[in-house]
């Protein structure tokens, strides 16, 4: 459970730009709440297009912190976009978050059934970091309802280099005033993961990787790539762990092409 919790800090890394990219919505976007699972469930939606796409923020994230500039700018008459904040994370609390050993299913059925509970009977994934895990069990479990995915910053197994990783920086005390503050405000002051299902995986998938992504080696997205049938790789030079805030229009564009297809 120690390292679970370690991934978890790991991926907020680079936090900051999180915060900086948080964008007024366009007056188009919808807000709600569903009661899934036990939990009522926080959402945000926008487009009106035939293709539904869902949003999986990463470890504490939220629509608000993590998509604004899809929410913002993926193309409306395409795509009707769903965010949503998993259990525990920004507006779906109550409850407090907590790492169960099935978190990622757990998060994987919650995300489905919300899709479910708004209509959709399919749907693309867009998951980032620990979203992009819950993706890879969604797919995995559900492989009629999911048309295609898009995944960057995850793993699927734990390697020594990352247990390493993590290590460097599980300690939120030591990250600067300026990176912890945006999720003080919002929250307050080699195994598998994964390894076993990506073979259940049937949907078209597209792979991308930061090659500059200080959390998520090189051989991750590698390893999915060999494992996920049919799927392809798209690496970013110049791209870290959040790749899809610091560069929205080239991501954007990459997802609106790679769904449109």
């Amino acid at each position: 459970m120690a390292m679970i919790l370690a991934r978890r800090l790991g991926a907020w890394r680079n936090i900051t730009t999180r915060m900086e990219t948080i964008q007024t919505y366009c007056s188009s976007v919808t807000a709600g709440r569903h009661h899934i699972n036990g939990v009522q469930m926080y959402y945000e939606k926008t487009g009106i297009g035939k293709h539904a796409v869902l949003l999986i923020p990463g470890a504490l994230g939220s629509t608000l912190t993590d998509f604004g500039p899809q929410l913002k700018s993926l193309n409306k008459e395409m795509f009707t976009v769903v965010g949503f904040d998993p259990r525990g994370y920004g507006r779906s609390r109550p409850p407090k978050r907590d790492f169960p050993l099935d978190f990622f299913e757990r998060d994987a059925k919650d995300a489905v059934d919300l899709m479910k509970a708004l209509g959709f009977g399919r749907f693309s994934l867009l998951g980032w970091s620990d979203g992009g895990i819950t993706s890879l069990v969604a797919a995995a479990r559900n492989p009629e309802l999911i048309h295609k995915m898009v995944v960057w910053g995850s793993n699927a197994y734990v390697s020594p280099q990352d247990l390493s990783i993590y290590q460097a920086i599980r300690d939120v005390s030591q990250w600067s005033a300026r990176m912890r503050r945006p999720m003080e405000d919002v929250y307050g002051a080699e195994g598998s993961v994964c390894m076993e299902l990506l073979p259940d995986i049937s949907c078209p998938t597209l792979i991308v990787h930061g090659e500059k992504d200080p959390v998520v080696p090189s051989s991750h997205p590698q390893y999915l790539l060999e494992n996920i049938k049919g799927s392809r790789l798209h690496l970013m030079p110049e791209g870290k762990h959040n790749l899809h805030l610091r560069f929205p229009t080239e991501f954007n564009k990459l997802v609106e092409d790679f769904l449109g297809e």
